[in-house]
């Protein structure tokens, strides 16, 4: 049987709950009707579009006439040409220029923006963000510029050397390196802040003691800062990757996909048959099989890399 005392604080523990529990309720409420808006957009801008993609993959479908189902022939179109598979290869090449040399880059220059006073910091800071905020196109054209066979500034210096000029964005050997190196300095400045971010944060105890062990800086970056940042390095490589691989401004503006379709990237090479097919199913198709390998090569990323979190 129930005490006195419980007799008493029960009922008040009941409305306490029921006022608990209606004050919950609200506060969804409050939180589903927030994010009402955001889910109207993505639903009308995302997953419409993406749906609606989806079916006109399986028609022969123009601006013109139409759709008309045809099943799985689009995408047996894709799949059987070489040019589809020589773009994505070349893409993963162009990841492989970009991505590592970007995030090493990035790591160095946030060590030193980390080390030095909170003035200079910021001077470094401010100077390696400003091409984040340049336009791609804008960048096109100042690299073109410089990579300029006769009155280049690259080819000028080169020249300084004794060196004949090089043909930077019009031979095949040259063409996706010339076209790698604006992509580095374009995705510096973002990949550089999030690293200093992510430093910034590391507990200074734990670089205080290894100080006190005789270590040197190569040994704190060892075994302190890289395996802090684990989870920064594994991030910032899955959008470097994404963004790699789909770079399309670049390409489209410093060498049109060419010459001898050296730099056509996946994402110009679907552009061009959008632009240049009567089916344009063939082109929704190919873009949806980009999209299958890149969410395949980010969970193989996420399969193999640690991703755990880790514990200070």
């Amino acid at each position: 049987m129930m005490t006195e005392t419980e007799t008493m604080v029960l009922p008040g523990g009941r409305r306490d709950k029921r006022r608990h529990d209606r004050f919950r309720y609200r506060d969804g409420r409050i939180a589903y009707l927030l994010i009402l808006p955001a889910v109207v957009l993505l639903g009308i801008f995302v997953i419409w579009p993406a749906v609606y993609a989806g079916y006109l993959s399986f028609q022969d479908w123009s601006f013109y006439k139409d759709p008309q189902f045809v099943g799985f022939r689009n995408y047996t179109n894709v799949l059987s040409d070489p040019l589809f598979w020589e773009a994505i290869g070349r893409g993963f090449v162009f990841v492989a220029m970009t991505v590592p040399p970007m995030l090493i880059l990035a790591f160095f220059f946030s060590s030193l923006v980390v080390s030095v006073s909170r003035w200079f910091a910021s001077v470094l800071k401010v100077s390696i963000y400003i091409p984040t905020i340049i336009s791609s196109v804008i960048t096109s054209i100042i690299f073109v510029l410089i990579y300029n066979y006769s009155g280049g500034v690259l080819n000028a210096m080169l020249g300084g050397f004794g060196i004949d000029p090089i043909a930077w964005i019009g031979d095949p050997a040259w063409a996706l390196l010339a076209i790698a190196i604006p992509a580095i300095w374009l995705g510096m400045g973002l990949t550089s802040l999030i690293m200093v971010a992510a430093m910034v944060d590391i507990p200074a105890e734990y670089y205080e003691a290894a100080a006190m062990e005789g270590a040197n800086w190569w040994e704190k970056t060892r075994f302190i800062t890289i395996p802090q940042m684990k989870n920064v390095f594994l991030y910032l490589l899955i959008t470097g990757f994404v963004a790699a691989i789909q770079q399309f401004e670049l390409p489209l503006v410093m060498t049109g996909g060419g010459p001898l379709n050296a730099t056509t990237l996946p994402n110009l090479f679907i552009f061009n048959h959008f632009r240049n097919d009567i089916n344009v199913g063939y082109s929704i198709a190919a873009a949806l099989l980009l999209f299958v390998v890149l969410g395949t090569v980010s969970a193989l990323v996420f399969r193999f890399v640690n991703s755990e979190r880790l514990v200070d």
